[in-house]
């Protein structure tokens, strides 16, 4: 049973990889909502399962924090700014889609590398998948740096954050719960602060290009 659970959350790791790459080469922005929602889905049923498994109860709370924000409210919030907007495609991303799959595919090797002694020294029952939290949070960091749009870039924010979640899970059965509360907040509050953001952009410019900010340093 145990081996079953075991392979479970490796499978719910390779999960999170594929979503990840995928992120970086989609250009429809709700087609990365609905992604990213599927990236909260898989963290919640890893979590859930490593706190079988191990016994802390903390994680299921965890768990169940992470299915109310990541998988309802934060999808449903990025629905509305998308409909507000009126943006449904990136079209102009900074690095086309072959080169930015080719540089995902040395991150994932880069991760997999630097995790490899972290992995050895950790007890956990996830500590096999340590190396795939690192490429997700390195995948998202990509995507925000070759995106041009500001959505795009907060999705890849939000992703790398689940990258990171996951990366204390695997690492070291989760984090303390006033933590994890605290970190569900400022989440909360980024996407809260990053609409208005996108908001006085789009006023402002008429669009949703960070490029256009260059216009302030000139002025």
């Amino acid at each position: 049973m145990r081996t079953l659970l075991t392979q479970s959350i490796d499978l719910d790791a390779a999960i999170l990889l594929i979503v990840s790459f995928a992120m970086i080469s989609q250009r429809r922005i709700v087609s990365l909502v609905h992604l990213y929602t599927v990236q909260g889905v898989t963290l919640v049923l890893a979590t859930a399962t490593v706190a079988y498994v191990t016994g802390e109860p903390h994680l299921l709370y965890s768990a169940t924090i992470t299915l109310a924000l990541k998988v309802f409210l934060i999808p449903i919030l990025l629905h509305r700014v998308i409909d507000r907007l009126d943006v449904r495609w990136d079209v102009e991303p900074l690095i086309n889609i072959p080169t930015t799959m080719l540089i995902g595919i040395v991150l994932v090797v880069f991760a997999f590398d630097l995790a490899a002694p972290i992995s050895r020294l950790s007890s956990t029952i996830a500590r096999s998948t340590l190396g795939i939290a690192l490429a997700c949070v390195l995948l998202s960091f990509l995507m925000m740096i070759v995106r041009a749009k500001a959505l795009p870039q907060v999705i890849g924010f939000l992703a790398m954050e689940n990258g990171l979640f996951f990366a204390a899970t695997a690492a070291t059965n989760g984090m303390p719960m006033i933590v994890e509360l605290g970190i569900g907040l400022d989440v909360l509050v980024g996407v809260l602060i990053l609409g208005v953001f996108m908001f006085q952009i789009r006023e402002q410019f008429d669009s949703l290009d960070i490029r256009n900010l260059e216009r302030l340093k000139e002025e």
